[in-house]
C-alpha cells in the first residue's frame, strides 16, 4: 500500500535524522567540545525540508532514495552551518533558533564559528564518501560549492548585509534571496536528480521548481516575521525592522498574491514528473505554514 503524504514525509525526515544522529560521535578523539557544538545545532530539529527534497527528487527520477542520504546529510550540514553563522553577533545577533539558545549563546562566539566551519567542511567529506559513481560525486560536490559559496548563499548573505539600512528595490531583494535562501533549495532539488542519474530535462525542471519554491519560501518567511508567533517559530519575530523585506516592499496583501504566483510556477514545473503528488502537497503546505 502506498504511503500517505504524512507517512512519506515522516519516513524521509526520520531517515535524515537517523543519519545525522550518527555523525561526529567518535568519543576516542580529543575535540569533543567541537563535536558537541556541531551536534547541538545539527540535531536541533527543524523541518528538514532540504533533505526531504533531495530524497524525493531522487525517488521521482527513478533512483533509490536511500542512496541519496549522504548527499541529503551533506546539504543539511551546510544549511546548519549557515544558521550558526547567521545568528552570530557580527551577523544577525539572534539569541534563539528553533526554540532554544543559539550556538554562540551556549558555546561562545569562537566555538560557534568553529562549529560552523566544521560542519561546512564535513559536508564535502560526507558527499565525497557517498556510494555513487565518481562522476555523480563530482557533480554533487560542484553543485554544493556553487550553491553554498560566493556564487550562491554566501554571496546572498553579503548582499543582505550590504542592504541593511538601505531601501532596496525589487531587483535588489531578488538578488539577495535567490542566493541566500534559494540557492540551497536549488541544490536540494538538483542533488536528488543527480543522485538518481536523471536526465537534463529533469534537472532543468527541478531547477525551475526550486527557484520558484525558494522565492515563495522567503516571501512566507518575511510574512511570518511580521505576523507569526515566536513560540511556534522558535525564534524572535520582528527581527527584520532595518531591512527591506517583501513585506516592507509590497505589503502583506500583495505578498500573499506574490506567494501564490510563485507557488503556481513551482507546481507548473512539477508537471514534468509523473508521480508528483508528494511534492505537490509539500509545496502547498509550505505556502500555508505557520512556522
Amino acid at each position: 500500500m502506498e504511503q500517505t503524504f504524512n507517512e512519506q514525509l515522516k519516513t524521509y525526515q526520520q531517515a535524515a535524522e537517523d543519519y545525522l544522529s550518527r555523525c561526529f560521535t567518535d568519543e576516542t578523539l580529543p575535540q569533543q567540545t567541537l563535536f558537541e557544538a556541531m551536534r547541538y545545532s545539527l540535531l536541533a530539529g527543524g523541518k528538514r525540508i532540504r533533505p526531504v527534497l533531495v530524497l524525493e527528487f531522487c525517488r521521482l527520477c527513478g533512483g533509490d532514495w536511500h542512496k541519496a542520504l549522504d548527499f541529503a546529510a551533506a546539504l543539511e550540514m551546510i544549511h546548519t552551518y549557515s544558521l550558526i553563522h547567521d545568528d552570530l553577533p557580527c551577523m544577525d545577533n539572534d539569541d534563539y533558533r528553533r526554540g532554544r539558545l543559539t550556538n554562540h549563546k551556549v558555546f561562545g562566539e569562537a566555538q560557534a564559528v568553529l562549529a560552523g566551519d566544521g560542519l561546512l567542511t564535513a559536508a564535502f567529506s560526507t558527499a565525497a564518501g557517498a556510494d555513487a559513481l565518481p562522476e555523480t560525486i563530482a557533480a554533487v560536490v560542484k553543485t554544493l560549492a556553487d550553491c553554498a559559496g560566493p556564487l550562491g548563499m554566501v554571496g546572498g548573505q553579503v548582499l543582505d548585509m550590504e542592504g541593511e539600512q538601505t531601501q532596496l528595490d525589487a531587483q535588489g531583494l531578488l538578488d539577495i534571496h535567490r542566493r541566500k535562501t534559494g540557492a540551497l533549495i536549488v541544490a536540494a532539488c538538483t542533488l536528488g536528480v543527480l543522485a538518481a542519474r536523471g536526465t537534463q530535462a529533469q534537472l532543468d525542471a527541478a531547477r525551475q521548481y526550486a527557484e520558484a519554491l525558494g522565492l515563495a519560501f522567503q516571501i512566507k518567511d518575511d510574512m511570518l516575521d511580521e505576523t507569526g508567533d515566536a513560540a511556534k517559530l522558535g525564534k524572535a519575530v520582528h527581527m527584520d525592522g532595518n531591512k527591506t523585506t517583501f513585506v516592507t516592499l509590497y505589503g502583506l496583501e500583495a505578498c500573499e498574491g506574490y506567494l501564490q504566483q510563485e507557488n503556481a510556477k513551482a507546481l507548473a514545473a512539477l508537471e514534468a514528473f509523473e508521480d508528483r503528488a508528494f511534492l505537490t502537497e509539500l509545496t502547498k503546505r509550505l505556502a500555508s505554514r505557520d512556522h
